[in-house]
């Protein structure tokens, strides 16, 4: 084989393009995969804060239209959970506090709810978990009687 047939040879190596496109793959499908797994890990967030602002929100509703103190926050807490697992949140990752305030007429009737959303099953993300916090109030009506309402 003489020179120029050697240098013929390596150009149309040089210009040969196969395996360029494997090359590309490689470098763009972690970027891909980093961008659809941070979808993933917003839209669970998004779900869970609809979630918690709605267990807050009924929580604090119950607590204000109840007729007693105490049976308020019992109905509260239960309403509150019932929400929460309603929209599949799991009840032992789920916090739940309600405060009457006195319980007076005019009064604020309100609930705070925390989620912890467990991103475990996410790669790179395996002991994380991200907190979502909701807090809602309600006034407690001045001219709603305060008489016991079998229900």
């Amino acid at each position: 084989m003489d020179l120029e047939a050697t240098i013929m040879s390596m150009k149309s190596r040089v210009k040969d393009e196969s395996g360029q496109a494997l090359v590309e793959a490689a470098l763009v499908l972690p970027v891909i995969l980093l961008v659809v797994f941070g979808v993933v890990m917003a839209g669970r967030l998004s779900h869970t804060k609809v979630a918690v602002q709605a267990a807050a929100r009924e929580a604090s509703r119950a607590l204000a239209t109840a007729p007693s103190e105490q049976q308020g926050l019992t109905e509260a807490r239960d309403r509150g959970q019932a929400v929460a697992e309603g929209y599949g949140l799991s009840g032992e990752r789920l916090t739940l506090e309600v405060r009457s305030n006195g319980f007076e007429r005019g009064g604020a009737a309100t609930a705070e709810v925390t989620y912890r959303v467990p991103l475990g099953d996410l790669p790179l993300l395996k002991m994380v978990d991200i907190s979502v916090s909701s807090k809602h109030s309600e006034r407690i009506d001045l001219y709603r009687s305060r008489e016991v309402v079998a229900r």
